[in-house]
């Protein structure tokens, strides 16, 4: 066989969301055992380019080391474009490529579409935290943002409690909408709440108070520069998940919202290095630093560390994004391609 080319059709008919979740879960857990590993990404930012490089390399042992038994252990590194202005042209913002490489030789061994990947393996990591940190009673859902993650959520999110409702905002209506009418497809089946049915049909909020106040889990899926999630609008015992703005200079949340909440992460480094919000509320004298987030989301997982520990807690998972989770995904979907017949194999 010579090297598997995914396109982004491929990578999304091959990359269950489910099946997904559970390849995050263990890759994650793999990580926080020492069986995966990766550094800290590197972004290269040209002066007056239209946007930045991230470089994303990542390595995985075999056996058990997040994947399926029996496979070898590999490397990968996703090279990823970031171009704000990319959805005026109908494009993601994410451009790259997730490059796989044998863990014994180093032999390329499959490409795939990195916007594909990175749309459903962040949303898959999302369930992932929401499953292990949302209380087990949660039942409404509210998303502010309405762009490619947004979509990606919903579908993730949808079986992840038996939701009764699910609340959507973005500042251009007909962009909630617009996502809110994917949700028959996401939720395949109707959630049962006290052995009934419940008939969900997601609701387009006026503003994002109106969307958040009640909901027990909160995602925020935008590119905002300034918090669009108020700490006043969270009750006792929510789950957020933060998603987007990932970079020192933008935030979704306020400083308050941080200091107040039990903060998981996927990579400690990651957040210290690359989250606006944890480093504003470290420079204000909000939080101590790293000692304020009280574990990986792999430790929770990994059973090395408890998740939430009281029903009235504000729990926080900030994500950003590691290498380990795309090369997880990769390989999942190389898996099932090469299974189903999908991709074109080309000799380098």
């Amino acid at each position: 066989m010579g090297v598997l080319i995914l396109s982004n059709a491929d990578v999304r008919a091959a990359l269950d969301p489910e099946e997904c979740e559970q390849a995050m879960a263990s890759v994650l857990a793999a990580r926080a055992r020492g069986e995966a590993y990766n550094p800290l990404r590197s972004v290269t930012v040209p002066p007056g380019a239209p946007g930045f490089m991230g470089l994303m390399p990542a390595y995985a042992a075999g056996g058990d080391g997040g994947r399926e038994e029996g496979q070898a252990g590999a490397f990968a590194l996703k090279a990823i474009c970031l171009l704000p202005g990319n959805p005026r042209r109908g494009l993601d913002t994410h451009q790259g490529t997730v490059t796989l490489f044998d863990g014994q030789t180093g032999v390329p061994t499959a490409i795939l579409n990195a916007s594909a990947v990175t749309e459903i393996r962040t949303a898959a990591v999302t369930a992932a935290a929401t499953r292990a940190l949302a209380r087990q009673d949660a039942r409404v859902l509210a998303i502010l943002g309405a762009g490619v993650q947004a979509r990606s959520h919903l579908r993730a999110l949808a079986g992840v409690r038996p939701w009764t409702q699910v609340r959507l905002f973005a500042p251009t209506a007909e962009h909630a909408r617009a996502v809110a009418a994917g949700w028959d497809e996401a939720a395949s089946s109707p959630p049962i709440v006290d052995g009934t049915a419940q008939t969900v049909v997601p609701i387009v909020a006026g503003t994002a108070r109106e969307a958040v106040e009640g909901a027990d889990v909160v995602v925020t899926v935008t590119s905002s520069k300034e918090p669009v999630l108020m700490h006043a609008w969270l009750g006792a015992g929510t789950h957020v998940n933060a998603v987007g703005a990932s970079t020192p200079t933008a935030r979704e949340l306020e400083v308050e919202t941080v200091a107040a909440a039990a903060l998981f992460c996927d990579s400690r480094e990651s957040v210290g290095a690359e989250a606006g919000e944890f480093l504003l509320a470290v420079q204000q004298g909000a939080i101590p630093g790293e000692t304020h987030i009280r574990a990986e989301l792999g430790e929770v997982l990994g059973g090395m560390h408890a998740g939430r520990t009281d029903a009235g807690e504000l729990t926080l998972f900030r994500s950003l994004g590691i290498g380990v989770e795309d090369l997880a995904a990769a390989q999942l979907a190389v898996l099932t391609a090469r299974r189903l017949g999908l991709g074109t194999d080309v000799e380098l």
